[in-house]
């Protein structure tokens, strides 16, 4: 009989772990705490949930690698990718889903593949047999940090991550408020009036980082340091790195003209973005925060066309964990302590939805070739999944490892191309060809057949 493959973390990664084990012909059982165990920050038991933000980023890819990663994972089968698809909402270039209807898919497609069994249970154990993938993302439950923490014998490195809040979009005024895309982006009516804006005067936004510089603030315990992922700051942790900070970040009014008032530019703009596919919920882009709730409503009723929002979920602060990966992990993704385990995900120091379902698919297909006693090719360095590999697993300085989003400075260089911003263009043009080239020779090899990008 073949091997089972156990899964520990029903998340992005072990999702898409699970589901590139389970079409490779394996057993698979996919272990979820939730909903007998909560964590902080998960609203439902679904698969797939997503916790912060409902947005995979940016889906060009051609010029970005986190698109890249996208058209990789489709041309791989990829399940959270092409649920985003069908999930999708407007969101300018960005690929946005209905948070609910997209785990929800999740959810079902995994429980309805033959080969996978969903056990409803915690592991807080590292077995010493079997083929196991840990996938428990930043939110690992304590019993099994202490378990990783015995096992590795290093303290568990951790950060401080920020959520942000929803809002009832008929809470929100119209009077005020307008639809626009930034600089109209998108191919249809819908994509570029994705997004609400709320306007400020210097006034109000002078008003506003004070309310924000003076609210109350989630303290930390005695021990903890709050070492922010600098993709996910705070609106506060940015505010007190000076007063423009958040005019030049997620309040920058470029691009965006008032419908209003379209002869009046605005000091700065608050964006809101569709949260599910019915248009009744707002996610406030950019405004993780570790204020207080109390502290929250007043401010962030400040915000012009927001002063009676009525508010779905608040925003939060919770502890992230993450392996030291590149002294940890062999470039198998096992622990080296104990090759029988693979993590996979947000835990391994990859940062992001999209991330953490790239190393899923890899984990989820490296576990499966090893059961079935098959030789999987390595993954191309010069591919988007094989740039995170690479750095999680050695590329990155030990002793100063953080957690990383995909970005083309983990990519080799190509030679003969123009450096500097103007030649920009051309040369993430080179990375993303190459990558659709090695990678598609990649799954060739293992009898993959790619899913065409949209």
């Amino acid at each position: 009989m073949t091997q089972e493959l156990h899964i520990v973390g029903g998340g992005m990664a072990g999702s898409e772990a699970a589901w590139q084990a389970a079409n490779m012909g394996v057993k698979v059982v996919l272990h979820e705490m939730r909903p007998k165990v909560k964590t902080f920050a998960h609203q439902t038991g679904n698969l797939g949930e997503m916790v912060c933000s409902n947005s995979f980023r940016s889906d060009d890819h051609e010029q970005n690698a986190v698109g890249l990663l996208h058209w990789e994972m489709l041309q791989a089968g990829g399940l959270i990718m092409a649920t985003a698809y069908d999930r999708r909402l407007p969101a300018g270039g960005a690929l946005a889903v209905d948070r609910e209807g997209f785990a929800q898919s999740v959810t079902d497609a995994l429980r309805d593949h033959p080969n996978i069994l969903i056990s409803y249970e915690e592991i807080d154990t590292l077995p010493d047999d079997g083929q196991w993938i840990f996938a428990t993302g930043p939110l690992t439950s304590p019993a099994l940090g202490e378990a990783i923490q015995r096992e590795t014998g290093s303290d568990r490195l951790a950060f401080f991550d920020a959520i942000a809040p929803i809002v009832y979009a008929e809470s929100i005024d119209m009077s005020v408020a307008w639809r626009q895309s930034r600089y109209d982006k998108g191919e249809t009516e819908e994509e570029r009036k994705a997004y609400l804006n709320c306007p400020m005067t210097k006034e109000q936004y002078e008003a506003f980082i004070d309310a924000l510089l003076a609210a109350d603030k989630t303290e930390f315990h005695e021990g903890e340091t709050a070492g922010y992922f600098d993709g996910c700051l705070p609106i506060e942790v940015m505010a007190e790195r000076g007063r423009e900070t958040l005019r030049h970040g997620p309040m920058k009014p470029i691009g965006l003209t008032n419908a209003h008032k379209p002869e009046e530019k605005a000091y700065a703009v608050v964006q809101l973005r569709r949260d599910n596919a019915l248009g009744t919920l707002y996610n406030i882009v950019g405004f993780q925060t570790k204020m207080k709730y109390g502290a929250q409503a007043s401010v962030f009723k400040m915000i012009p066309g927001l002063e009676n929002a009525s508010f779905a979920r608040l925003g939060g602060i919770h502890r992230n964990t993450f392996l030291n990966s590149p002294t940890l992990l062999d470039d198998q993704m096992r622990l080296r302590s104990k090759p029988n385990i693979r993590f996979a995900g947000q835990v391994t120091g990859v940062e992001g939805y999209v991330e953490s379902a790239a190393m899923g698919l890899i984990s989820g297909r490296m576990a499966a070739s090893e059961i079935l006693g098959k030789t999987m090719p390595s993954v191309p360095q010069d591919s988007a999944h094989g740039a995170l590999i690479h750095h999680i697993t050695g590329g990155a300085e030990a002793k100063t490892f953080q957690p990383m989003n995909v970005n083309f400075g983990l990519f080799r260089p190509l030679e003969g191309l123009r450096g500097g911003r103007k030649g920009r263009r051309e040369r993430y043009k080179g990375y993303t060809d190459r990558a659709k080239e090695v990678w598609s020779a990649w799954l060739a090899e293992q009898g993959v057949d790619g899913q065409a990008a949209e």
